[in-house]
């Protein structure tokens, strides 16, 4: 079904169905189609891509029987994930919802097997309704021969210099069981990535429901819900594999020519592994197993 605007979305009252729902913000054409593969491969059952009129969005999931919504608005507008994703919080009260961007992969403990509705029925079963992630940072290791540095086949991604620090929303209110993360080409390039897009930490999967709000800073306005671990243990966490900053450092005049390489000493090939994000620490899958 295809909206004209983010306005035309909102006034549809079509019963979108059950999910979970993936959201998608297409910001340009690059890896529209793995990205929508990989999610209704989790088995998410609705999709809304958000993309500007220019991308060819027609024949995006037609043989795949899962109702794929398409609502025109530029993918590069400040803003545009968060009110797409706050416009279906507001349509599917109680269902799950995870937002990304094109050239994004959502991977959480044991996905391979386990389909994100069996996830999310146990996350809600240790009484949580969000699910913390983790934005991992992949980049092609040849830009010569992947100058936006995207590369599907043969990805790399940092296995080392993640770290957080203690989350304030006043100077002297700190948050509890809430962190600021950073790490991967955001921390080594951070001279050319703005202070409030430094974080890597994003609530990319949760449970919808009335009044809720995402918020620019990729947080929730249920403080609970940004929590990394709830108050008796370790919760499951994600990651959301990434070639959208490797990609931007390379296309934006302000970086690409400073930028010849991305690869360091720890560098490692990403095997689109659960289990490799796991054994590094990427990810927890708390009691889960």
């Amino acid at each position: 079904m295809h909206h004209d605007s983010l306005d035309a979305f909102r006034a549809d009252r079509t019963d979108l169905g059950k999910g979970p729902f993936a959201v998608i913000v297409c910001e340009d054409r690059t890896a529209i189609d793995s990205t929508l593969g990989h999610v209704l491969n989790l088995g998410f059952r609705g999709v809304v891509l958000v993309a500007a009129p220019e991308i060819e969005t027609a024949r995006l999931g037609t043989d795949t029987g899962v109702p794929i919504h398409v609502i025109a608005d530029r993918g590069r507008r400040p803003g545009v994930a968060m009110d797409a994703v706050n416009a279906l919080i507001d349509k599917v009260p109680g269902q799950w919802i995870h937002y990304c961007y094109n050239g994004e992969y959502l991977f959480y403990p044991f996905c391979e097997d386990r389909t994100v509705g069996e996830m999310t029925t146990w996350v809600m079963e240790e009484r949580r309704f969000a699910v913390l992630t983790f934005v991992i940072d992949l980049y092609a290791g040849d830009l010569t021969r992947h100058p936006d540095a995207v590369s599907l086949e043969h990805p790399l991604f940092d296995t080392s210099g993640y770290y957080a620090e203690t989350r304030r929303r006043e100077p002297d209110l700190v948050m509890e069981r809430q962190l600021d993360f950073y790490g991967g080409l955001r921390w080594r390039f951070e001279e050319h990535v703005a202070r409030p897009k430094r974080k890597i930490d994003r609530v990319g999967l949760f449970q919808a429901r009335p009044g809720l709000r995402l918020r620019e800073d990729h947080t929730l306005s249920d403080e609970e819900m940004n929590t990394y671990a709830c108050p008796w243990h370790h919760s499951l966490t994600g990651a959301i594999c990434s070639f959208r900053v490797a990609k931007a450092l390379r296309t934006n005049p302000g970086s690409r020519h400073d930028i010849a390489d991305f690869r360091w000493h720890k560098s490692e090939r990403f095997n689109w592994s659960s289990l490799q994000l796991m054994e590094l620490g990427l990810m927890e899958p708390g009691q889960w197993f």
